[in-house]
């Protein structure tokens, strides 16, 4: 009885995201237990598209063409584990969103097993706009309960996420990682450099982020 739940509230909630704003597992948890949190939903076109194009070189690459996974990358992740070898991640956007709307941020292969098939099944039913923009608004972007890319850069340079230099997309980009450590507003010597290279992929291989714009690209 509980596993068919479980199966089912994902397979009911994912079409209902549509249209209706998300939140994750971990901003219901801080509401229960009395935890702040901010979170200022802003549309996928009211996001920098520099932002949005760091953030697919920098997290997953592939993202415009997989269907919610990266075979190869999960593949060798696989063979990693196989030989007792360090993971490395493989995780997708996408299996990413789905961590966050229903499964924890605890590592294990269950929970990896998990996203998989959730994954597969968002990409299918969800356009790649779509889980971008939910992606953009659920992640943790700040170290008091700032949820969204918008509460991230209000917090962290006192601005809209609307419009960004492209240091400053690369910046939020690679705060995501870990929003309690990292602050873009006040970056260290190690932060900033790792944001330079993300920086330049991100203008050297804007086409892979194409899928979410509705014409060219404005950058």
């Amino acid at each position: 009885m509980l596993a068919a739940a479980l199966v089912a509230i994902p397979l009911v909630l994912v079409p209902l995201y549509w249209v209706v704003p998300p939140v994750s597992t971990l901003m219901i948890g801080r509401y229960v237990t009395g935890q702040p949190v901010t979170r200022i939903w802003r549309d996928l076109d009211e996001i920098s598209d520099r932002l949005k194009t760091a953030v697919v070189l920098s997290e997953d690459g592939q993202f415009c063409t997989h269907h919610g996974i990266d075979v190869a990358a999960l593949q060798a992740e696989i063979d990693n584990f196989l030989a007792g070898r360090e993971a490395r991640g493989a995780s997708t956007i996408t299996m990413q969103v789905a961590r966050n709307l229903f499964l924890t941020n605890s590592r294990s292969v269950v929970r990896k097993a998990l996203e998989v098939p959730l994954a597969i099944y968002i990409d299918l039913v969800l356009p790649k706009r779509r889980i971008m923009e939910i992606y953009l608004n659920i992640a943790e972007w700040g170290p008091d309960g700032q949820f969204g890319v918008e509460a991230g850069a209000q917090a962290a340079f006192g601005t809209s996420a609307e419009s960004f230099t492209w240091r400053r997309a690369a910046l939020m980009t690679v705060t995501l990682p870990n929003p309690h450590v990292r602050r873009p507003g006040n970056p260290t010597n190690g932060l900033l450099a790792v944001a330079g290279i993300v920086e330049g992929r991100a203008q050297r291989f804007s086409s892979h982020a194409n899928c979410l714009f509705e014409g060219a690209p404005a950058l």
